[in-house]
């Protein structure tokens, strides 16, 4: 068993929340989340308990339990076996008898189609990155508000990502019982604004009443905590590498369409039949295409890109971690430093291999935002590279995260972030929409 100590700050969250079966620990990507809800589900005593959270971080929480709490019987409910011997020690009330805890831990999307745990009660139910669940009229955010149980911890570093709508649900949770409109009746500002096509839309402009709302929400048992409270962590420093815009970029966004050489990147005109060069066409046929394309233009498709990052890899023989989207540019930045002989680790959503970034101080660790944005410790680096940026719904939650899986706890040195943008195309605008805590959107698209 390894032995516990808390940090003041994690501390003082549970003593603030001593009172409360139900609360909310909003705090900061790197003070601990983690230990600050394992230990609250600890201290409410039920003898059921349910961890819902990422796919990537199951394994992280089943170890956490047995490393910390080897008293409780700790079931990853994704393997059927263990779904089974949960079901049948809550079922048969065999673990009354036995006098312990279990705890099953679950990701959000496999948790909405087991209709079983809607007859769960009694029980605690601890939602990590409880963020995933402001959509309230997503299959997971419906289901999990359907559940019953006795006890709820929410944990989250971007709660809200500044926009206090977004808490609607997760205070349903909490036990606020107000509706929507009166919600945001109480505490949103919005206008509504011409579309463009004689119709009009609500729009939000700002917030009310947001001391009313931060006291409400505190007797509710929400604790908000930011890194610059209460830690002094190393200084962070961002730094901007410019690469030039592509003529096959250019003239994709003019055309919305590109017979590309992926061999040679460097041709647009129709491909000669007697060559034998491996041409693709691409063609931006709507929104989300043109979008797809032009990232990819900017990134696997970029030469240049390329070369920027085996030169900044080479720069430095400091652990490194990349963040990156798509297959295709992992395998294209692996080819880019293969001949470096950099041992490397890989974080996506068909692997989870960090042995080069524990035991090798010049280990490169590739991560897929979707697998590893929101979760991991990899404060033994202190640079991030951003190859290309994360876009879409959820990006500036990603975003945001992503900066923090160095600068956390256990850090003592400076952090460094790179990002790679081709400059004057989709990327320059992304990283300022995510600045402002906005998603690119396909109107800013289309003036790119």
């Amino acid at each position: 068993m390894k032995m516990l100590n808390f940090m003041p700050h994690q501390e003082e969250a549970l003593n603030r929340t001593e009172q409360f079966n139900r609360c909310a620990y909003y705090l900061d990507m790197g003070l601990g989340k983690t230990f600050v809800g394992a230990e609250k589900m600890y201290l409410l005593n039920n003898s059921v308990n349910l961890v819902i959270c990422q796919k990537s971080k199951i394994d992280d929480w089943v170890q956490h339990f047995k490393d910390y709490y080897p008293s409780d019987r700790v079931m990853n409910l994704t393997k059927k076996s263990e779904a089974i011997n949960f079901r049948t020690l809550v079922d048969t009330k065999e673990l009354y008898k036995m006098d312990i805890q279990i705890v099953g831990v679950i990701n959000y999307e496999t948790a909405f189609r087991r209709d079983w745990l809607l007859k769960l009660q009694g029980f605690t139910l601890m939602l990590d990155e409880s963020s995933l669940i402001t959509n309230e009229t997503a299959k997971r955010s419906k289901f999990i508000l359907k559940m019953k149980p006795e006890s709820v911890i929410l944990l989250s570093g971007t709660p809200t990502a500044g926009k206090y709508e977004r808490l609607w649900s997760q205070v349903q949770l909490l036990g606020w019982n107000i509706t929507k409109k009166a919600f945001w009746s109480s505490y949103v500002q919005t206008e509504w604004v011409e579309n463009g096509d004689g119709f009009k839309r609500e729009v939000i402009t700002g917030y009310k009443h947001t001391e009313h709302l931060k006291k409400k929400l505190a007797s509710y048992g929400c604790i908000f905590m930011k890194t610059s409270e209460v830690l002094e962590l190393p200084e962070q420093t961002e730094q901007k590498i410019f690469f030039k815009s592509t003529k096959e970029y250019k003239y994709f966004i003019k055309h919305s369409y590109l017979m590309f050489d992926t061999l040679n990147y460097c041709k647009f005109d129709d491909a000669d039949s007697e060559n034998e060069n491996p041409y693709i066409e691409l063609v931006g046929d709507n929104s989300l295409t043109k979008m797809l394309y032009a990232r990819q233009l900017c990134g696997q498709w970029h030469k240049e890109k390329l070369e920027g990052l085996r030169d900044l890899v080479e720069s430095t023989e400091d652990r490194l971690i990349i963040f990156y989207n798509f297959t295709a540019e992992l395998e294209a930045m692996q080819k880019k430093l293969a001949d470096l002989n950099r041992p490397y680790s890989v974080v996506n959503g068909s692997k989870k291999d960090l042995t080069a970034y524990d035991q090798a101080d010049d280990s490169i660790t590739f991560i897929q935002y979707q697998a590893g944005a929101m979760g991991g410790n990899y404060q033994k680096a202190n640079k991030i590279i951003y190859f290309t940026l994360p876009l879409g719904k959820g990006s500036c939650d990603m975003w945001e995260q992503s900066k923090k899986r160095i600068h956390r706890i256990g850090q003592a040195k400076p952090c460094f972030y790179y990002y790679l943008l081709v400059k004057g195309t989709v990327e320059e605008r992304n990283l300022a929409a995510l600045k402002e805590g906005k998603e690119l959107t396909d109107e800013l698209f289309k003036n790119t």
